[in-house]
């Protein structure tokens, strides 16, 4: 069990890891898909979506995340390989781009092709109103929920869950 602070002090929020949970209190995915035109991210079980939650993605959502700074969002599959409950948004779980082909297609253009992509809450200090974060793409590449709908995201998805970033 661990204890989360937040912005506005202690949270009074226990979070349990799927690790330790009792089977059956929350349904774990099998596989996360994102939907950039549609601004959704699907948790998957057997195929079929059984939670679906609002997105915000980079500045420049439409396209395929070539180079570090572009402001996109990578589309392909990948895996969601490691969490940080300490990061600069509300909980934070890392997506495993680039993997080798990105760094290839990169490097044959002469491109970094940048990294830390995650999916993640709001800025724990935020710079812009709620409703700027609610209704606009406004990361430089990750893909962000509300700290409510990341709160679900943590507890529904494992370690290596797969995920699928579409068009």
């Amino acid at each position: 069990m661990q204890l989360l602070y937040g912005q506005m002090g202690l949270v009074m929020l226990v979070l349990m890891t799927p690790a330790v949970m009792q089977a059956g209190e929350f349904p774990i995915a099998d596989k996360v898909v994102i939907e950039k035109a549609m601004r959704k991210l699907h948790l998957m079980r057997n195929g079929k979506a059984f939670r679906t939650f609002k997105i915000a993605l980079g500045l420049r959502p439409v396209g395929d995340k070539k180079k570090e700074g572009d402001f996109k969002t990578p589309e392909g599959s990948y895996y969601l390989d490691s969490r940080n409950q300490d990061s600069e948004f509300f909980l934070s779980i890392r997506v495993s781009y680039p993997d080798a082909e990105d760094v290839r297609e990169a490097n044959q253009s002469g491109n970094d092709p940048g990294g830390a992509i995650m999916i993640h809450g709001q800025p724990n200090e935020p710079t812009r109103s709620e409703v700027y974060y609610r209704t606009q793409d406004w990361t430089n590449g990750c893909i962000a929920v509300s700290n409510s709908d990341m709160i679900d995201i943590w507890l529904m998805t494992g370690e290596n869950t797969p995920i699928e970033i579409r068009p």
